[in-house]
C-alpha cells in the first residue's frame, strides 16, 4: 500500500470517529532507535482502572524488561482510545503496542493502521481460531486475543427448586420455554436480558439469533425470525419483563439480584457481583434452538502491533507481545480481568482452579466474534439494524418478519 492512499483511507475512517477528538498531539514512539531495540516503547490499553502498582502494569514492565526496552503505558478509555489511535495513525506517531476491543480491530485494519503477523512474525497458532477470528479479515490476522468473556445464562437456584426445574435439563428452546411456564405457575419471574435500542441490545440477542442457525449477512432469514419471535412470545406469555426494551446488561442484573427471576442472561463481568447474591445461583450456557450451547458473541481485547515509520522497532513489539500472551501471564491477566484465555490448554488451567468457570470455557469455546466472517466494518451497519428490529418488534409496533424485513434492507443500503 503506499502513503498517499494509506493516509487517505486513514483519513476516511476517522472522519466521525475522530468527531469528538481535539487535534492535538499524541506521545511519539519512544527514542525511536535506528535498530529499532532499546529505549522506550509506548503501550496503550483499555484498563485506566488499573494503576501503576498494579498486577497489569507490573507485567508489562517485566515484558519490557525481558525485552531489554522500558515500557510507558497510558489506559484509555475504550471509546476514547480508538478515537486516539485513528488519530495517532493520521499522524504518524502510532503506540508500539495497542490493545484495543476485539471489533475494533477491523476498523483499524481497514484503515490502514495495524500490522498483519506476517508483517511482525507474531506466533498465533495457539489461539483458538473462533477466538481469533475477530482479529481477521481478507484472510489477514492483525492482532492476538488476550482473552475473551461472553455471555450465559445465570439461574436462581431456590426459584428453580421451589418451580420443580431441574436446570440440567434446559438444553434448547423448548426446554428453556418449558422451564419458564413452571417458574410463572410458581408465582416467580422467568427471565430478563438487555434489549436496549444499543449494541449492548444485539450483542445479547446474538446468541439467540445465531442460535437459531441465522447468518448477520442475511436478518431476515426464517431462523431469524424465529429468533425474536422467541424474546417476543415471551413478553407476551409474561416469561420476561417489558423493562428488558430499555434494560442495559446492568439494570438486568440489578433485577435478577432481587430474588424474583429465575433466568438472567448476562456475562462473565458479573461474577464478582454473583458472589453477592443474597441467593445461590448457577449457570448453564445459552442454549441453541436444537440443542447444544448456542454461538454467543465474544468481547475482549486483542494486542496489536501499529504501524511504524520505523520498521525495525517490530522485532521488540513482537517480543512484547508475546510475553504478554504467554501461557503463564494469560492466566495472571484473565483470572484478573475475569476473561476466558483464547488458549485452549490455559482454559483448562483456568477451569481446574475454579470449577465454576468450566460453563464459560465452555461458552467461550462455542462462542464468535461479531465482526467474524469477513464482516469487518460491515458489522456495526447491521448491528444498529438489528437492534432497531429488536426494539420494533418486542414493542409491538412490528411483526417480528416485518422487523427484520426492514433491518435487512436498512442493512443493505447503509
Amino acid at each position: 500500500m503506499t502513503g498517499l492512499s494509506r493516509r487517505r483511507r486513514l483519513a476516511a475512517v476517522a472522519v466521525i470517529a475522530l468527531a469528538t477528538v481535539t487535534a492535538s498531539a499524541c506521545s511519539s514512539s519512544g527514542d525511536d532507535p535506528s535498530d529499532g531495540g532499546g529505549g522506550a516503547y509506548l503501550v496503550w490499553d483499555p484498563y485506566p482502572q488499573f494503576a501503576a502498582e498494579s498486577e497489569w502494569v507490573s507485567l508489562l514492565k517485566k515484558c519490557g524488561t525481558t525485552a531489554g526496552v522500558t515500557v510507558e503505558r497510558t489506559g484509555y478509555d475504550t471509546t476514547d482510545l480508538t478515537n486516539k489511535a485513528l488519530l495517532a495513525a493520521q499522524q504518524g506517531n502510532s503506540p508500539d503496542v495497542l490493545i484495543v476491543d476485539n471489533p475494533v480491530i477491523s476498523t483499524l485494519a481497514e484503515a490502514g493502521a495495524l500490522t498483519t503477523t506476517d508483517d511482525n512474525k507474531l506466533d498465533v497458532s495457539a489461539m483458538a481460531p473462533n477466538l481469533l477470528g475477530a482479529g481477521q479479515s481478507d484472510g489477514k490476522t492483525y492482532g492476538v486475543p488476550i482473552g475473551a468473556n461472553t455471555l450465559a445464562l445465570y439461574y436462581n437456584k431456590d426459584v428453580l427448586t421451589a418451580a420443580g426445574v431441574d436446570p440440567a435439563t434446559v438444553k434448547d428452546w423448548a426446554s428453556l420455554t418449558a422451564a419458564l411456564t413452571k417458574v410463572k405457575a410458581a408465582g416467580k419471574k422467568g427471565i430478563t436480558f438487555s434489549a436496549i435500542g444499543t449494541e449492548e441490545g444485539s450483542f445479547q440477542f446474538l446468541p439467540w439469533f445465531w442460535g437459531s442457525g441465522a447468518q448477520l449477512t442475511s436478518l431476515d432469514s426464517p431462523q431469524a425470525v424465529s429468533a425474536l419471535t422467541l424474546w417476543t412470545d415471551w413478553l407476551k406469555q409474561g416469561h420476561a419483563p417489558n423493562s428488558v426494551i430499555n434494560n442495559t446488561q446492568t439494570t438486568s442484573w440489578q433485577e435478577f439480584a432481587t430474588g424474583d427471576y429465575a433466568f438472567a442472561e448476562n456475562g462473565t463481568w458479573q461474577l464478582a457481583n454473583a458472589e453477592k447474591l443474597g441467593f445461590s445461583y448457577g449457570t448453564i450456557p445459552i442454549p441453541a434452538n436444537a440443542g447444544g450451547p448456542a454461538p454467543a458473541p465474544t468481547g475482549g481485547e486483542f494486542v496489536s502491533i501499529p504501524v511504524q515509520k520505523n520498521t525495525g522497532r517490530y522485532e521488540t513489539s513482537q517480543k512484547l507481545v508475546a510475553c504478554l500472551t504467554s501461557a503463564d501471564n494469560l492466566l495472571t491477566t484473565d483470572t484478573t480481568l475475569s476473561y476466558v484465555a483464547p488458549v485452549t490448554a490455559v482454559q483448562d488451567r483456568q477451569a481446574t482452579a475454579d470449577p465454576k468457570l468450566k460453563v464459560w470455557v465452555e461458552a467461550v469455546r462455542a462462542a464468535k466474534g461479531r465482526t467474524g466472517d469477513n464482516l469487518g466494518t460491515k458489522y456495526p451497519k447491521i448491528s444498529e439494524s438489528l437492534w432497531t428490529a429488536v426494539q420494533a418488534a418486542l414493542s409491538g409496533g412490528k411483526s417480528p418478519q416485518e422487523a427484520l424485513k426492514a433491518a435487512q434492507a436498512a442493512a443493505s443500503t447503509r
